[in-house]
């Protein structure tokens, strides 16, 4: 059974960081790719990152570009967000999701598992 359980997520002040995590099992290790998501007050889900548990590669929103950092620890099958820089507009609920996938991919519609949220609130 695969299961994603994120962690991580917690109030802080705007120009701060904070490290979200998603611990992944049941996964025929690596051939998975693994999403973040975060749906924010009165908005649409969207997507933020995602990082090949196959050869590590990644890829970014614009919007958190260069303040966001993807990561994996596969020994311990954890896949990382940390966030720095943070800004109100981040404020949401932050979801990881994952799949067997042969490429990267920034549509939910491609993800089958997903994890029950972390809440992330960035005060001004």
């Amino acid at each position: 059974e695969v299961q994603l359980v994120e962690s991580g997520g917690a109030l802080v002040h705007a120009g701060g960081s904070l490290s979200l995590s998603c611990l992944v099992s049941g996964f025929t290790y690596p051939d998975y790719t693994i999403g973040w998501f975060r749906q924010g007050p009165g908005k649409e889900r969207e997507a933020v990152s995602c990082i090949s548990g196959y050869n590590g590669r990644t890829y970014y929103a614009d919007s958190v570009k260069g303040r966001f950092t993807v990561s994996s620890d596969n020994a311990k099958k954890m896949v990382y967000l940390k966030m720095n820089s943070l800004k109100p507009e981040d404020t949401a609920i932050y979801y990881c999701a994952g799949d067997i996938l042969d490429i990267l991919s920034m549509d939910e519609e491609d993800y089958e598992y997903w994890g029950q949220g972390t809440q992330v609130a960035v005060a001004s």
